[in-house]
């Protein structure tokens, strides 16, 4: 089936050079990264991350709560 979507170009620059890498096409790159995605199990709801906070309990500098990507990458970074 075709599709159109947008991706970000980092990202897509990553992709082709990941497929070049294999030797197998971009489709089959997005396919796995999909599948793979999709497989992992759903976080339950109700579950809740902690937002990056420094030890006096304000919040980390750099974090906008109106940026869900950015906040997105803190958390998944350990808020190092």
């Amino acid at each position: 089936m075709r599709t159109t979507v947008r991706l970000d170009d980092h990202l897509l620059a990553t992709a082709k050079l990941r497929a070049a890498q294999r030797g197998v096409t971009l489709t089959r790159v997005i396919e796995d990264a999909l599948r793979e995605s999709l497989t992992r199990e759903p976080t339950p709801q109700g579950e809740r991350s902690e937002l990056p906070r420094l030890g006096d309990g304000e919040l980390q500098a750099g974090v906008d709560l109106a940026d869900n990507a950015t906040l997105r990458d803190l958390l998944d970074d350990g808020c190092s």
